[in-house]
């Protein structure tokens, strides 16, 4: 299931909607912020293959790149911070009714991320990516499941990008947010490391695989799998929400 997961990560995000419930499911009685921190370790490993791999193929403009990674590191870290203070349920709500929004407006707009559509100036880029960095970050320290996936949609949205290029800039971007919250779940002690390693190394060889399949087939197909993801996402909120006791 990792190596699904990394793959699906790799090529729009969201490998944490398989592998979070698997532990879920695995590991009952094990506190969530354990099993989030394990999930983290796992995915930073499998992240950094991909980003590594779009690295070789996409230009970056390393100050946008910087820009919203540290943002998203900051803001990653404080969503960390909290996750043991607040209920999460609180704020599942607001995301489901959001995905919701993004599925009909993906699905409407046919050729959303063919291309790349703006060409905003350098200090708007950074300003807007900034807030996406500060937005898509704190979910990801707090909630996780998906952050690849929003980075993705704010990319091509906001700043106008390509899905290939968006999801280059969100792979690199999702490695500094999980090592970020990373540094906060192991001084909290919250991670399994016997299962971190292996998760791991299933989960680099999905990203490994995926990003070569994103590359092969192109923004199109990118596209689709992200419709999928962002779906399943909305399942599983709406089960959290409506049915889970």
């Amino acid at each position: 299931m990792t190596f699904i997961a990394g793959f699906i990560d790799a090529v729009v995000g969201g490998g944490g909607l398989i592998t979070i419930p698997t532990l879920l499911i695995n590991l009952p009685r094990t506190p969530i912020p354990t099993l989030f921190g394990t999930n983290k370790i796992a995915s930073l490993a499998g992240t950094s293959i991909a980003a590594v791999q779009y690295s070789k193929r996409i230009k970056f403009n390393y100050k946008l790149l910087a820009a919203v990674a540290l943002s998203a590191s900051l803001a990653s870290f404080s969503g960390a911070k909290l996750i043991s203070y607040i209920n999460v349920n609180t704020f599942k709500p607001v995301i489901f009714v959001i995905l919701i929004l993004i599925t009909i407006y993906t699905f409407l707009k046919k050729d959303l991320g063919s291309v790349q559509t703006k060409t905003l100036p350098l200090n708007k880029q950074i300003i807007y990516g900034s807030v996406i960095g500060l937005i898509v970050g704190f979910y990801d320290g707090f909630f996780g499941p998906g952050t690849g996936s929003f980075l993705i949609l704010g990319f091509v949205l906001i700043l106008g990008f390509e899905f290939i290029q968006a999801s280059a800039y969100a792979k690199v971007i999702n490695c500094f947010t999980n090592l970020s919250a990373i540094i906060v779940f192991i001084r909290q002690g919250n991670y399994i490391l016997e299962l971190a390693i292996p998760m791991a190394i299933m989960n680099m060889a999905g990203n490994f695989v995926g990003t070569k399949m994103a590359f092969k087939k192109g923004n199109k197909f990118v596209r689709a799998v992200f419709l999928v993801i962002v779906i399943l996402m909305i399942i599983k909120y709406g089960n959290d929400i409506f049915f889970a006791s």
